[in-house]
């Protein structure tokens, strides 16, 4: 095993992991917005789809969208797609009172899971994880050691996250000052299409 290429994977995907990007921008409102309990779900969808997701890439499943680029393209318009749906319902979200009959809630386990195929971040972390750091150690336990470290950072960002978002829930108290960070977080998940259209 590379240890220096262990040490500079481990620095890619904590910076990646933790600074602002749909995954995390969601995690932020919902947190605010439902509290830390009821947006595990979600956590663990995000922190188990990603690894789930380089470790499908990492042992072959990525040949598919080189022999197929058009599936690339379709990936990452329905990705935008979703977006927009997502900022429109986190721009629209209020908080939830405890005796409050909350039907839409945060996401489930299963959509945040299914979004990390359409998140363009979390394509770039996968392509940069799976091509640049290689040769960390021999296949296959090279994939195994990057989806070990996927779930652990994976884990460690979404809790952090959710735990900010939930901790401005005292100061954040009145629904006009949840819808205004809510908008706030919307536009910054449309700002995070900007690469996508810049690179069609």
């Amino acid at each position: 095993m590379s240890q220096s290429l262990l040490i500079a994977f481990i620095m890619f995907a904590t910076v990646m992991f933790f600074t602002p990007g749909p995954n995390n921008i969601m995690l932020l409102s919902s947190g605010l917005t439902y509290g830390f309990r009821p947006t595990i779900p979600h956590m663990m969808g995000i922190t188990v789809g990603f690894a789930f997701m380089v470790g499908a890439v990492g042992l072959g499943l990525g040949t598919i969208f080189i022999a197929y680029p058009v599936l690339q393209t379709i990936l990452k318009y329905a990705g935008a797609i979703y977006l927009i749906y997502l900022a429109w319902a986190i721009a629209m979200s209020e908080p939830v009172e405890p005796d409050e009959d909350n039907r839409r809630g945060p996401m489930t386990f299963w959509g945040a899971a299914m979004f990390q195929w359409v998140n363009a971040k979390g394509w770039v972390m996968v392509i940069g994880t799976i091509t640049a750091y290689a040769a960390i150690a021999a296949y296959p336990w090279n994939i195994a050691i990057q989806v070990a470290l996927s779930l652990i950072l994976g884990a460690l960002s979404c809790t952090a996250w959710a735990l900010f978002g939930s901790s401005l829930r005292p100061i954040l108290s009145s629904r006009r000052a949840v819808r205004t960070f809510n908008m706030v977080m919307a536009l910054l998940l449309l700002a995070s299409l900007y690469p996508v259209f810049m690179d069609a």
